[in-house]
């Protein structure tokens, strides 16, 4: 193959969600060929998982430039740009016009099952840089498709693969057993069925960051009216200074309202917070309920539901035969990893970063979006469009513009676990040294069997 030809052939970007479309706009900005294969039947199809949940994060700081210009081209009423949208509301009215924007690029119902180098396994050397991506995929309706690509983004995110509720990131024993009474997602209380699920229970409440609080608020609210609802605030950590976030000193206001409203739930007796505690079993009692069991041993009164939010990890199964380097903890491009990494990364924010943080020893294929971070717990929308700017202009031969850094991120004012993020996809971090501790009531916990 020439290399007219490989110019000739698209650039495949993996998922139709926010920073997926980005990356589509921009490479059309820049005159090339995007190909969008989303597994999804709508645009942004895991962002509707969490419809629900408000974003941090206001319309301007939630649309991308360059995808604004290709919709204002379309005639798009764009909305109040100092509101904040839901999950719902940014599907809706931005990702779902921008998808109808970028028309036949955009294909739906088509889940990637593998992506390589054509006639090349990971182990052949010889020309491989010369040779285009074959990307594998299967439709909906069960047909197998095979498309060349020049380069490939993958903005496919992290949603599809939860963290477990064990503490040493394997399932807890019994974890899978007891997996209709398991749910890995925050609950929208809205909808009858689901409040029905929780109402008048007793439901721990796995995970640190914001969908914690966000369900946290969302199960105090339902105890106003449904006596009896109850949660156990389960943390693998102790409860410190910047356990909340940051309240009025973040500069993500709604962030920090969200960290002051979790924080008032539990002062107000509709949660207890249980800390220090490793899930290592979650075992059924005579009367139904479950009982979580540490890993030194101690246990949970009785439980009805667990809501395990402990973040989320990269699939990286269908990139199996493509040449990755990955840092080895968190998952991410080895450059980026650094500067993402929450065991050592200051306070603030992530330096901006671009193609050049994201190469890997695969010529042309990029991870971007919250994939790019791997496991780390921290990312904002605006971060992924900086990437896949970044990566346009590479891809285009424009590397004066792919060096340069056209973005400058809001600080966060705040040292801990919540980190920087739009939407529900947070783990337990740590950062910046160990605050504080602040004196707070364990209960709920017993050293000898569960009652039954």
């Amino acid at each position: 193959m020439t290399a007219i030809d490989a110019i000739e052939l698209p650039v495949v970007v993996i998922g139709a969600g926010p920073v997926g479309l980005a990356a589509a706009a921009h490479l059309v900005n820049r005159g090339l060929n995007p190909l969008v294969l989303e597994a999804g039947d709508a645009a942004g199809a895991t962002v509707r998982d969490w419809a629900h949940v408000k974003l941090f994060s206001t319309w301007d700081e939630v649309i991308d430039p360059v995808a604004e210009e290709l919709l204002t081209a379309k005639g798009w009423q764009r909305p109040d740009g100092a509101a904040f949208p839901t999950g719902g509301d940014w599907a809706e009215a931005y990702l779902q016009p921008l998808a109808e924007a970028l028309g036949d690029r955009v294909r739906l119902g088509t889940t990637v099952s593998g992506v390589s180098r054509a006639g090349r396994d990971r182990v052949v050397d010889a020309d491989r840089d010369d040779q285009p991506f074959t990307v594998h995929a299967v439709t909906t309706d069960g047909a197998e498709l095979r498309v060349l690509a020049r380069a490939v983004i993958d903005a496919s995110g992290t949603w599809s693969k939860p963290g477990p509720a064990g503490g040493n990131g394997l399932h807890a024993l019994g974890e899978r057993a007891h997996a209709a009474r398991i749910t890995y997602r925050v609950p929208d209380l809205r909808d009858p069925e689901t409040r029905s699920r929780y109402a008048g229970k007793r439901t721990a409440v796995v995970g640190s960051g914001a969908s914690a609080f966000t369900t946290l608020v969302g199960l105090a609210d339902l105890a106003k009216n449904e006596p009896g609802t109850h949660a156990l605030w389960i943390l693998r950590r102790g409860v410190n200074s910047s356990t909340y976030g940051g309240g009025s000193a973040d500069q993500l206001p709604a962030r920090g309202a969200l960290g002051l409203a979790a924080k008032a739930a539990v002062d107000a007796g509709h949660a207890d917070a249980v800390t220090g505690f490793r899930v290592a079993e979650i075992q059924a009692n005579a009367d139904g309920t479950l009982t979580l069991i540490a890993e030194d041993g101690s246990r949970t009164g009785p439980l009805d539901e667990v809501i395990t939010l402990t973040g989320f990890r990269p699939d990286l199964s269908f990139l199996n035969e493509l040449r990755l380097d990955l840092d080895g903890r968190l998952q991410a491009p080895v450059n980026l990893a650094p500067l993402i990494d929450p065991n050592a990364h200051s306070c603030g924010t992530v330096y901006p970063h671009g193609a050049k943080e994201l190469t890997h020893g695969e010529k042309d294929v990029y991870l971007v979006g919250m994939k790019s971070y791997g496991r780390a717990p921290t990312f904002l929308a605006m971060t992924g469009y900086e990437q896949v700017r970044s990566i346009a202009a590479a891809l285009a031969g424009d590397y004066e513009a792919a060096e340069r850094v056209e973005l400058t991120l809001p600080e966060t004012g705040v040292c801990g676990g919540s980190g920087l993020f739009d939407a529900p996809i947070e783990e337990e971090a740590s950062c910046c040294g160990a605050p504080e501790t602040l004196q707070i009531e364990t209960i709920g916990l017993s050293s000898g069997p569960a009652r039954n």
